[in-house]
């Protein structure tokens, strides 16, 4: 019997990535993750509604200039060379977002919250981009589960990892660290 053999593959970091975007090639589609491009899947209509859904709320909570979508952050600095991950929401600290919002890639410090929206994509973000923002100290990471109709928090930084992992069904609600008195309901983002 053969032995299956992976093609070879070529590791990327941030800096290439940069040079290749300034020759006028596209990575608009793809994110790097652990020196990987990993494209990014399209959309199904659940996952849109449950996104917009989910934006209406945080920027009722947070307001309109500290919830972004889709937008690159940076990680923990020896991630960074090899990794610039693209959540689907983040929630920015006011001040970065009165501050340094046109001009600079959020730091993990300024951020509230980061949220991935996850249709097929469930295992890589509770594993490689879980573990990607706990190593990198972002307090509050949410996977928002849309076959699944549930929520996962992660919260509790310890040794690079996250210490809680609870997950929410559509009919529990969960307030974010930052807005304590803000309870977002999972079902909400789930009509029937």
């Amino acid at each position: 019997m053969l032995a299956v053999q992976n093609p070879p593959r070529k590791r990327w970091t941030r800096a290439e990535c940069e040079r290749v975007e300034a020759a006028g090639i596209d990575l608009q589609h793809v994110e790097l993750i652990e020196g990987e491009l990993i494209v990014k899947m399209g959309k199904k209509r659940p996952h849109v509604n449950a996104a917009s859904l989910l934006h209406a709320w945080l920027i009722r909570v947070f307001g309109g200039k500290s919830v972004n979508h889709a937008a690159p952050i940076d990680v923990a600095p020896e991630d960074n060379p090899t990794n610039q991950p693209e959540p689907d929401v983040i929630v920015v600290k006011r001040e970065y977002s009165e501050s340094r919002f046109w001009t600079a890639t959020p730091q993990p410090k300024d951020l509230e919250l980061v949220i991935e929206i996850a249709d097929t994509s469930l295992a890589f973000d509770l594993t490689i981009k879980a573990a990607l923002y706990a190593r990198a100290g972002i307090a509050e990471y949410w996977v928002l589960d849309v076959p699944g109709r549930r929520l996962i928090v992660h919260r509790g930084r310890e040794n690079g990892q996250y210490g809680s992992v609870t997950a929410y069904n559509e009919q529990e609600s969960v307030a974010p660290l930052s807005a304590p008195d803000s309870r977002f309901q999972v079902l909400d983002v789930f009509p029937a």
